[in-house]
């Protein structure tokens, strides 16, 4: 079975089966819950533990780290999860401590005027949770990888424009971001998982750019 193919039937992998493999997409989507947790009700949320929230976030991301090395080291896996994942770094752990590494950041970086705290933090994310599943499914359908990849950087455009209207998020980041976030899901190792490369990647990208803005 060639990488592809393992990469577009993912139903087969996941535990739980089909069932397995909507909850996935679904825990998936519901991950810009994340930030609009932190920016909505980050202090409420972190007060309680004496900690700003960006300290809260950083708490998270250490707890997911090491809450992954002892699910690996037991071979846990639960419903949702790939087979492959017994033993490695799960979707689930990258998408969560990328995330968390966006935000941390991210954070100096509140905007300006009418733009929201998080106009540089919910593109990023939104392409994560909107993006990566639009080319997974494209892919289970038997499209090619040029159509995939086009369905992936058109998801991702109206991901950031959205950003743009919602947050104020400048509209031509758009014309770059949503490509090279595509580009950031091609690479296919072992040792790093899409979710964080769809992340990371962009994140760096936008940390080299903000200066300018």
């Amino acid at each position: 079975m060639s990488d592809f193919e393992y990469e577009a039937d993912h139903v087969k992998h996941s535990i739980g089966g089909r069932g397995g493999h909507i909850f996935r997409r679904c825990f998936h989507v519901g991950m810009i819950i994340f930030p609009w947790l932190y920016f909505e009700h980050g202090e409420v949320i972190a007060e309680p533990f004496s900690q700003t929230p960006v300290q809260f976030a950083a708490m998270l991301g250490i707890i997911f780290f090491f809450g992954e090395l002892t699910r690996m080291k037991f071979g846990i896996l639960i419903v949702g999860q790939r087979e492959y994942e017994k033993h490695q770094f799960s979707a689930l752990a990258w998408g969560a401590m990328s995330i968390a590494i966006t935000i941390i950041a991210l954070s100096p970086w509140v905007g300006t005027g009418d733009q929201h705290a998080g106009w540089l933090v919910y593109p990023i994310i939104f392409c994560l949770a909107f993006g990566d599943p639009s080319m997974g499914e494209a892919r289970r359908m038997g499209l090619n990888k040029e159509k995939v990849y086009a369905i992936g950087t058109i998801v991702c455009a109206i991901c950031w424009l959205v950003c743009g209207y919602l947050f104020g998020t400048p509209y031509w980041m758009a014309i770059f971001m949503a490509p090279l976030t595509m580009a950031a899901e091609l690479p296919k190792v072992r040792w790093i998982d899409d979710n964080a490369t769809m992340v990371l990647i962009p994140l760096t990208a936008v940390l080299f750019t903000v200066p300018f803005l």
